[in-house]
């Protein structure tokens, strides 16, 4: 592609063009810019000294920048932006991909499998991949296991063949060329650059005498810690969840159910306005379950949203832009396991006691408690056919045929299920029904636009009295419904509420 081609291919890029110019940080993630004199591609919030336009080429994805030949700055780090929020609320075959490569499908399961759980043929899935986002499958997975390695490399004394391990490579020599091909170094070089560390970092210590794996999730700014925090510990299940420390200096902890075995993660609040990532730390029974741990935290503390865009759209609505103001950054937890949460929405009247009732009557236990982790959630398996008389008497049936629906697989909550085909199913079983369906499809398959039936807030009127007023909070009614929760937090809550 010629220079003029470059810039009469979408006027799109003047605008694209102005927040490189601009440094505008709401762009990260959304699409990443390659200049050609240098070789390099970076973020649009990166600090170099802006291109040319006719040296500047667009990507939608690092995946494609990469695959254009171009390498990672080393001044931006464009590979560790969050990912572009648009995946979050798009449902099409494109969006839901991207879900699953992110929770690390094709490393485990190939394209073949992927395409299998979206309902497509291989060379479908790759023919949409490529035409949308300018990398295959493949290359999405490729960048994202660079990501893991790099990020391993500078946070962890892990040896390389450990980190290519739990970074998903094939072998040391496919993580040795991949490393050089995106960011122009060895492993040793990139291990050697690791960047000083600050003083703001809220350090997690070891539980238990096991160092794990440190990591840091990026996530865009703002970011209301306290609030994702306070709801956390509200809702914490004893034995599979814990909240430990003081306001501003929390520690939420949690047992993971992951492929390879059990895992438990640890999440500190940072004290203060946060900065712009959250402090991790991992203990796997299997390094390879790295990022599908990694991705089912981002899930649950909602690290991949656009906040600046959610308060944009919300703080216009006189009703919500007082709420918006005293929570910027707001989030919309969702959950680390679909099927834990779609089983505790079914079973809690209201609060955490039934599901904790569950955990103790038909969780599986750790080798080796840690703190107050003993066990893991019951898997569906386990409750589809026991009596589950630890449920009051009106929750049992309807537990026992979710599960049963979730084991035998005609409900599906992975992050590429077609989020309306699974509400639909769940709303159709016995005792779910649609208030509950749609707190599942909140919280368990992670849609930013659901507001359930029963909140008060959907009998709301636009200013006109024509239509709902939650109309006009899409596609953010999530977070809608979380700032009115958190406004009203003092008043009793109601049945399933969430």
């Amino acid at each position: 592609m010629t220079t003029e081609d470059r810039d009469s291919a979408d006027p799109a890029d003047d605008s694209r063009y102005e927040a490189v110019a601009s440094r505008d940080a709401r762009f990260d993630g959304v699409f990443f810019f390659a200049v050609a004199t240098t070789g390099i591609y970076c973020r649009p919030s990166c600090p170099a000294t802006t291109p040319k336009r006719r040296n500047v080429t667009f990507y939608r994805t690092a995946a494609a920048a990469q695959g254009a030949g171009y390498r990672a700055c080393r001044r931006c780090r464009p590979d560790a932006v969050p990912g572009s929020a648009e995946w979050n609320t798009r449902a099409d075959v494109v969006g839901r991909a991207v879900r699953l490569i992110g929770d690390g499908v094709v490393d485990r399961e190939g394209v073949t499998g992927l395409a299998a759980r979206l309902g497509y043929s291989a060379r479908q899935v790759q023919r949409q991949l490529t035409a949308e986002l300018g990398a295959g499958p493949l290359a999405l997975a490729r960048a994202q296991r660079g990501h893991t390695a790099r990020v391993l490399l500078q946070t962890t004394s892990l040896q390389a063949a450990e980190i290519a391990f739990a970074a998903g490579f094939a072998s040391i020599r496919q993580f040795n060329d991949t490393i050089r091909a995106i960011y122009a170094a060895t492993p040793g070089e990139l291990r050697s650059a690791r960047p000083g560390r600050t003083g703001h970092a809220v350090r997690i210590a070891p539980a238990g005498g096991r160092a794990g794996i440190p990591l840091r999730l990026a996530h865009r700014t703002p970011y209301a810690t306290a609030p994702v925090f306070d709801y956390l510990a509200a809702r914490a299940v004893t034995g599979v969840e814990e909240v430990t420390g003081t306001p501003g200096r929390r520690i939420y902890r949690r047992t993971l159910r992951l492929p390879g075995g059990p895992g438990i993660a640890e999440v500190a609040e940072r004290p203060g306005p946060a900065g712009g990532w959250l402090e991790c730390r991992l203990q796997l029974s299997c390094l390879r379950d790295l990022t599908a741990a990694t991705q089912r935290i981002r899930r649950l503390f909602d690290l991949d949203a656009d906040p600046r865009a959610v308060d944009e759209k919300l703080g216009a609505d006189p009703l919500l832009a007082p709420l918006v103001a005293a929570r910027p950054g707001l989030r919309a937890p969702g959950a680390a396991d679909p099927h834990e949460a779609a089983l505790r929405i079914a079973a809690e009247p209201a609060g955490p006691g039934p599901s904790a009732a569950l955990v103790r009557a038909y969780g599986e236990p750790l080798t080796e408690p840690s703190g107050g982790l003993t066990h893991l959630f019951p898997d569906p398996a386990a409750l589809a056919g026991a009596a589950l008389g630890e449920l009051p008497p009106d929750r049992r049936e309807p537990v026992r045929a979710l599960a049963g629906a979730l084991a035998g697989g005609s409900v599906l909550l992975d992050p590429g299920t077609d989020r309306d085909a699974a509400e639909a199913l769940l709303a159709a079983i016995p005792g779910i029904g649609p208030d509950r369906a749609a707190r599942i499809r909140m919280r368990a398959l992670g849609d930013p636009d659901v507001l359930p039936g029963r909140d008060p807030a959907a009998a709301l009127r636009s200013a006109d009295g024509e239509a709902p007023r939650s109309e006009v909070w899409r596609p953010w009614r999530s977070y809608a419904f979380h700032h009115l929760r958190a406004a009203g937090s003092d008043r009793p809550r109601t049945t399933g509420e969430e």
